[in-house]
């Protein structure tokens, strides 16, 4: 139950609304799109909510695409995203965006747990929107992209939200943080998973194996906040065991321009959107 204030949560949505990245949201051209729905709870928490976004013409069901947003698993929000879920259904996806808990009310693995929820929802009712679920791809970027590449890789929260992991037919992570070993030294990674019972399950690589989704991993080479070697860390598994991967990196691109690249505004700086829907068609077919 939400127990916050009406006074207080309203003078927040307002903040959020805008913010820089609420206003970049609200006048940013956008792809074109059909919304087929808003505000769908998903779960009973109030944050639980997703949008959904189809393509205008697609023949037959389209392949779904659920994206996670960024934001160091304590900040963020759906309706911030909804351009860079357009530009998915304008791919051909049928598009999921939701929102998930947040730090401080949750920690590992609870949004995980909630990612999971989500695609049991695609699964579920992906097919009343023109997708199918069968076809069902992961994409996200920074902490989004952790619980992306998490989802798709450890099949225990999908089995566990009643959800066959085989759905997943790939994976696509722009920026993410996927290596971090005790002891940790960053903040956010202390706060967010100091707590992990078993440390060595937090990291996505330790989940890869020779079946494991097909994954583009996209990274920028001025990413101050993200360090590359993630990115080489988690290719390098899919290498060692001989899946599928695909890893650029983007010159000039810094972190929050991985996923704005994503948007009509910003994409002649860097082939992101081409290059990773390409790929993900490509295994989905």
């Amino acid at each position: 139950m939400d127990k916050t204030p009406k006074g207080r949560g309203g003078l927040k949505a307002l903040a959020e609304a805008v913010s820089p990245l609420g206003l970049f949201s609200t006048f940013t051209p956008k792809d074109p799109a059909r919304r087929s729905g808003r505000a769908i709870a998903f779960g009973s928490h109030a944050r639980l909510k997703l949008d959904v976004y189809a393509p205008v013409k697609t023949a037959g069901p389209a392949p779904v695409a659920i994206f996670f947003y960024g934001g160091s698993w304590d900040t963020g929000r759906r309706q911030d995203y909804g351009w860079a879920a357009r530009a998915l259904a304008a791919k051909g996806f049928l598009t999921v965006a939701p929102d998930y808990r947040l730090h401080p009310d949750v920690v590992y693995p609870a949004f995980l747990q909630d990612g999971a929820a989500a695609v049991r929802w695609a699964a579920d009712h992906a097919a009343a929107h023109g997708g199918d679920p069968s076809r069902i791809v992961l994409a996200g970027h920074s902490a989004g992209a952790y619980i992306a590449m998490m989802l798709g890789l450890d099949g225990r929260y999908l089995r566990e939200a009643g959800v066959d992991p085989g759905c997943i037919r790939a994976l696509a992570g722009l920026s993410g943080p996927y290596e971090f070993q005790p002891p940790y030294q960053n903040s956010t990674i202390i706060r967010t998973f100091g707590g992990a019972a078993d440390p060595a399950a937090t990291q996505p690589a330790a989940h890869v194996t020779a079946t494991s989704p097909p994954a583009f991993l996209g990274h920028g080479d001025s990413d101050k906040l993200v360090g590359r070697r993630n990115m080489r860390t988690l290719a390098q598994a899919y290498r060692d065991k001989g899946a599928v991967v695909e890893d650029r990196v983007y010159p000039g691109m810094d972190h929050s321009g991985m996923v704005l690249a994503l948007s009509r505004p910003f994409r002649s700086r860097a082939p992101v959107l081409e290059e990773m829907t390409g790929f993900l068609r490509a295994q989905v077919g």
